[in-house]
């Protein structure tokens, strides 16, 4: 009688392998279809935002980074609509915002009583005024380029409809005239014509232009012209 020696049995490592990877895959696809294991990536996910919240000090500074040209418009905007807040609360206490002067058109103080014609050399604008302070009219000009009119009370001594300037400065009309200089009398006309073409551009009132009249322009000379008659009072302030 024959013996046989027993084979001993190994265990098939590769099927099984391949038999478990198979089933984590199912798993995989069972799970995701029923949404569970998006769940929990999802879970996971805002943990590990959670967690790098907490161990990031810098996160939710309201200081942008250098690239970020979104947080760099936003920043800029809140600094602009502070501003525009505190300008907003100077106003609400009280404190007058700066005004150009050309844009002034308030009536100097200290500049006299009754009806009269009130000239700023500063601000290079007229005020006719009836009254105290009843301004029926005011407008810019062009005074003198030289420094030759004092402030003070003065009055209309003469008026000519049409005139001529000195040095072929060219013609004017509506002269009104109030005080005498080192070479020629002193007052309000329209702008001259030299040549057949003003000397200077109605744009250009308020700002010092003349030789040492106060240029205005037609409409205001006019308006000038019938309410300063002879003897009208003519105040110079600074």
């Amino acid at each position: 009688m024959g013996s046989h020696r027993a084979t001993p049995v190994r265990p098939r490592y590769g099927r099984i392998a391949t038999l478990a990877a198979s089933l984590a895959v199912t798993a995989v696809a069972v799970l995701g279809g029923t949404g569970v294991l998006g769940d929990a990536t999802s879970a996971a996910d805002s943990a590990g935002t959670s967690a790098a919240v907490a161990r990031d000090p810098a996160v939710g500074s309201t200081t942008p980074a250098p690239e970020d040209e979104g947080s760099a418009s936003a920043l800029a905007l809140a600094a602009e609509e502070q501003s525009a807040g505190e300008q907003s609360a100077g106003e609400e206490a009280g404190q007058e915002p700066a005004l150009d002067p050309q844009q002034d058109t308030s009536l100097p103080p200290d500049s006299g009583r009754g009806t009269r014609v009130v000239f700023s050399e500063s601000r290079q604008r007229v005020w006719l005024v009836e009254g105290r302070k009843r301004v029926v009219r005011t407008y810019l000009v062009s005074g003198s380029v030289e420094d030759n009119l004092d402030p003070g009370t003065y009055a209309v001594y003469s008026r000519s409809e049409q005139a001529y300037g000195i040095d072929d400065s060219g013609t004017m009309k509506y002269f009104v005239r109030f005080t005498q200089g080192e070479r020629a009398a002193i007052g309000f006309h329209d702008i001259p014509v030299d040549e057949g073409r003003k000397v200077q551009t109605v744009a250009q009132l308020g700002t010092p232009l003349s030789h040492g009249c106060i240029r205005q322009k037609r409409a205001d000379a006019i308006a000038l012209w019938e309410f300063a008659p002879l003897g009208t009072t003519v105040v110079v302030t600074a």
